[in-house]
């Protein structure tokens, strides 16, 4: 009897995440087809483009939400089996509040992995095909930066040359070891310009020493050369900031990238960190959401409970952005700012269990 009743509420619980699941993704569909068809509204493209963008970005935010959309959907569970006297009848067979958290906290736990393992990295091979059909039409395509292997890779275009620079690593406002191609419109070879180091701090950069190699002659630098760019520090800084279109392996694979280059892997880090404690995060939000429901009053109205929820939602949010605020200020080690939130969370849940456990 026991088992039957173990299927009947994990099927439940499911049918009740997948329906939650779905009124969000519609939401986010409708919310963020005004901005797609905002962004194209002053070039000539057919309105089925910003459709089809709208649904691959979709995944990916539907991916942030997913702590609340647990949180929401257990309440929505545990609403039901309040509402039909099925707690009751569970308890009366000895399937008590403590067993049936267990088995949620399992179901949770399977679920959240499979999110971190296939739905992520589907989102994010979304997310790619997303930023890469938009960035056909952004304003800026004059210009791009990639860090692999073999060093940062810039593509510059500044009027009528186009400057291909290559560094061999990055520090703060500093290129090192740089080479820069100058070709003309038509990628015609104009000089080559060797530095040791370029000041990057600001869009004029400023090489002290190095030298000029022409089709002529080679001419040292020996006192300041400036050169105009598209690119500063920072500038550079925030290409690289879209990590949510990468997949776990290839994260990894540029987290190794920048350590050879000598970029900094913070955001990496952090990002990497949120993905490992993923499946713990939803799992409490899972738990939490049916502690509560457990502990509040029965004769409270359905509102109160989405108010609850919302609420929740809100808090757990703000809790976490300034978790990660201090990470990326390195006030304090990313694995403490990215966990204590969860462990946070986790002791509430613990304080809960213990009440249910005295009824």
């Amino acid at each position: 009897m026991i088992k039957i009743y173990k299927s009947y509420l994990i099927k439940s619980y499911i049918k009740s995440l997948i329906t939650i699941t779905g009124i969000f993704f519609l939401l986010v569909l409708l919310l963020n087809i005004f901005e797609e068809i905002n962004y194209f509204k002053d070039l000539k493209i057919s309105v089925l483009f910003p459709i089809l963008l709208n649904f691959l970005n979709a995944p990916s935010i539907l991916f942030n939400i997913f702590p609340f959309i647990f949180l929401i959907a257990s309440q929505f569970f545990i609403l039901k089996l309040i509402e039909s006297n099925e707690l009751f009848i569970f308890k009366s067979f000895g399937f008590d509040y403590l067993k049936l958290i267990r088995l949620f906290s399992l179901i949770s736990f399977i679920l959240s992995m499979l999110i971190i393992i296939v739905f992520y990295n589907f989102s994010s091979k979304l997310k790619f095909t997303y930023l890469d059909l938009k960035s056909d039409y952004a304003s800026d395509d004059k210009y791009l930066a990639v860090i692999t292997e073999n060093g940062l890779w810039i593509r510059d275009k500044i009027d009528d040359n186009i400057n291909i620079v290559n560094a061999d690593s990055i520090e703060t406002n500093l290129l090192k070891n740089v080479t820069i191609a100058n070709f003309d419109a038509e990628y015609n070879l104009i000089k080559y310009i060797y530095a040791d180091e370029i000041d990057i701090k600001n869009n004029t950069w400023i090489i002290s020493r190095g030298k000029i190699i022409d089709d002529k002659s080679t001419k040292e630098i020996n006192e300041n050369l400036l050169i105009r760019s598209n690119f500063n520090y920072n500038k550079i800084n925030s290409l690289f900031s879209n990590l949510e279109s990468l997949t776990i392996w290839e994260l990894l694979k540029l987290k190794d990238d920048y350590d050879a280059v000598g970029y900094s892997v913070d955001e990496i880090n952090i990002h990497l960190q949120k993905l490992y404690s993923y499946p713990f995060y939803l799992t409490i939000m899972s738990v939490l959401a049916i502690v509560i429901m457990l502990n509040i009053k029965s004769n409270k109205s359905k509102f109160f409970y989405i108010l609850v929820g919302i609420f929740l939602s809100a808090l757990v949010f703000y809790i976490n952005h300034f978790a990660d605020l201090l990470a990326k200020n390195q006030r304090l080690p990313i694995e403490l700012s990215i966990w204590t939130p969860h462990l946070l969370l986790l002791i509430i849940v613990c304080i809960g269990l213990v009440r249910i456990n005295e009824k």
